[in-house]
């Protein structure tokens, strides 16, 4: 009993991780609000493309707020990062809804294209993050990216020859199949 409320309490030190994914998510974000943007102009016209725009900030505000509370409460300790997470979803929600409603009357504003900004970007953004996030425990976030190898490796696959009792050996410099090993 006395380790769950220990595990409540701890605070969690270190990098954060989910403020490095946030950022790329946002970076990608950008990369690809011209091509939004462009679409709601080809398809709603001027308004669809103020509207594209607008949910675009919408949603790459979402994202940065949901790192910002993770990695701001993280720090204060586990059981204040849950309820913040939790809470801070409610409340993330609560600020698209009153973003959407205080354009509700301006005369820019295009709800189908709003509306399908607000859910084609949430959802493809985090499909396009999905590739770059490594779910090891050993490089937490973000893939690390690929060593570059210098020296060249035997391609040949070794194995054993009739009558022999030597067992095949393996590649040194080829990763292992298991990821997670416990001790």
């Amino acid at each position: 009993m006395g380790d769950r409320t220990d595990l409540l309490i701890t605070s969690v030190d270190g990098p954060a991780p989910e403020m490095a994914v946030s950022r790329d998510i946002v970076k990608r974000g950008l990369i690809v609000a011209p091509v939004l943007i462009a679409s709601g102009l080809l398809i709603w016209g001027a308004n669809g493309a103020w509207s594209t725009a607008y949910g675009i900030v919408i949603i790459l505000t979402n994202f940065a707020l949901a790192a910002a509370l993770v990695t701001f409460t993280a720090k204060i300790s586990v059981g204040v990062m849950m309820g913040a997470v939790l809470f801070g979803y409610l409340a993330r929600l609560a600020l698209i809804f009153a973003a959407v409603w205080f354009v509700q009357d301006a005369t820019w504003i295009s709800f189908p294209a709003l509306g399908a900004t607000i859910i084609v970007t949430h959802l493809g953004l985090l499909m396009w993050e999905m590739k770059h996030v490594s779910l090891s425990l050993a490089h937490p976030g973000l893939k690390p990216s690929a060593p570059t190898s210098t020296t060249p490796t035997s391609t040949t696959p070794t194995s054993t020859t009739p009558g022999s009792s030597t067992p095949p050996t393996s590649n040194p410099t080829s990763p292992s199949p298991t990821t997670l090993t416990h001790d």
